[in-house]
């Protein structure tokens, strides 16, 4: 039995409980409760969420727990003496502690992130660093585990940091028929961007969107302009022209982003050798693949494929 004590306070986001979500689905894949759930607070009691509705909680005392998490707000407030003290206590007694989204200033504001990598949603990840310049602040990261501490992206993250916990009490099967159950791809590797090139070109037309449509469908062709350019039923300076003011980028540039993007999935979360995956994404050869990720990245394939997924060589 794995005991999880999730922490919260007053204001805290309810989207945080998706990760509990994901631990009960758990008990009911294996047919046995593999996890027990105790929500937390300081003085105990009903806590207010931000929504308005208020939950049952207990004190914090002298149990220990597996797993210590700690809950996020949709701001960031300064954390009481108690709970500071309670973050440390737990770096002590639990076997892992975490703290998905904001839940990293908590974590931060204890000490116990100093000289640590950890990530939080990328709205806060600069004010997470400029605040505690010993932390090192990742900011796109989906989730990061650095020795016993475990944070994560935006609350939709946690489900991805529970998965992650998951298959590393579980295994992978267990933790894939999790994901199926809950409806939720798995997995995101935990390096895997919180951006999308897709989602930051934001296109204002159709055609132009039906073109990167077809570009991120079709990485392995050449991709040229006159390719997309039809695709888009316009002449390819009509093409161009239209792409570059309503994306700020060249075609060229775009699809290489979509590239990277995909390669960069690939390297975390698959054992495809680096020449195989340039040739899927459509770089043809290491060596361009290589040079793209320092100009996008400012690291080498391998670099990124050690960060995201260790285990993977």
């Amino acid at each position: 039995m794995h005991t999880i004590g999730f922490v919260i306070f007053p204001g805290f986001q309810v989207m945080g409980f998706t990760a509990v979500t994901a631990f009960e689905v758990t008990n009911l894949v294996l047919g046995k409760p593999a996890y027990e759930v105790t929500l937390l607070s300081e003085a105990g009691g009903l806590v207010n969420s931000s929504a308005g509705f208020r939950v049952e909680t207990t004190a914090f005392g002298r149990q220990t727990f597996d797993t210590v998490m700690f809950g996020a707000g949709t701001t960031i407030e300064p954390i009481t003496p108690g709970l500071a003290r309670f973050v440390r206590q737990s770096m002590e007694t639990a076997r892992r502690v975490a703290a998905p989204c904001t839940g990293a200033f908590v974590l931060a504001e204890s000490g116990v992130l100093d000289g640590r990598r950890a990530t939080t949603h990328w709205l806060f990840a600069k004010t997470l660093q400029d605040r505690f310049p010993g932390v090192k602040v990742e900011p796109d990261r989906i989730y990061i585990i650095d020795g016993p501490v475990w944070t994560s992206a935006g609350m939709t993250a946690s489900i991805d940091l529970a998965l992650a916990m998951i298959e590393k009490d579980h295994g992978l099967e267990v933790a894939r028929e999790v994901a199926r159950k809950l409806v939720v791809y798995h997995r995101r590797a935990g390096g895997q961007s919180q951006f999308s090139t897709l989602l930051e070109l934001e296109p204002k037309s159709d055609r132009i969107q039906s073109a990167l449509d077809y570009a991120r469908r079709n990485l392995q062709r050449p991709l040229s302009v006159e390719e997309l350019a039809e695709v888009a039923h316009l002449s390819p300076r009509q093409f161009s022209r239209a792409f570059s003011a309503e994306t700020g980028q060249s075609p060229a540039k775009a699809v290489e982003h979509l590239r990277v993007e995909a390669a960069r999935m690939l390297l975390e979360d698959s054992r495809h050798p680096v020449d195989v995956i340039a040739r899927e994404v459509g770089f043809t050869d290491r060596e361009r693949m290589r040079r793209a990720f320092l100009r996008n990245f400012g690291q080498t394939p391998q670099a990124i494929r050690r960060s995201g997924n260790p285990s993977v060589h």
